[in-house]
């Protein structure tokens, strides 16, 4: 796993403090790796997920910053979801979204 990951896993950690998820999600970023993500917080791996959210190493920096709203990186097609809709949502909110 790159250094990156690690520092966007902490970081999401941060931002999801305290919120609940309903199951596990998955961000992939092609070309660097994976950050599961549950009620326990985030960290780098590739497990199984109940959802799995794709976005370039741009887009997913952007939603960890939290310079982009994860729903518009939807609608615009700069983040695919694979999987539990809701979930998606759930995390959407937590991230602010």
């Amino acid at each position: 796993m790159s250094d990156k990951l690690n520092e966007a896993a902490s970081a999401l950690t941060a931002r999801l403090k305290g919120a609940v998820l309903g199951g596990t999600a998955k961000f992939v970023v092609p070309g660097e790796g994976a950050v599961m993500v549950d009620s326990t917080g985030a960290r780098p791996g590739d497990d199984s997920a109940d959802v799995v959210l794709t976005a370039s190493a741009e887009t997913f920096q952007a939603l960890v910053d939290g310079s982009m709203d994860p729903s518009a990186a939807f609608m615009s097609g700069k983040l695919e979801i694979d999987g539990d809709m809701a979930l998606a949502i759930e995390l959407a909110g937590a991230l602010g979204g």
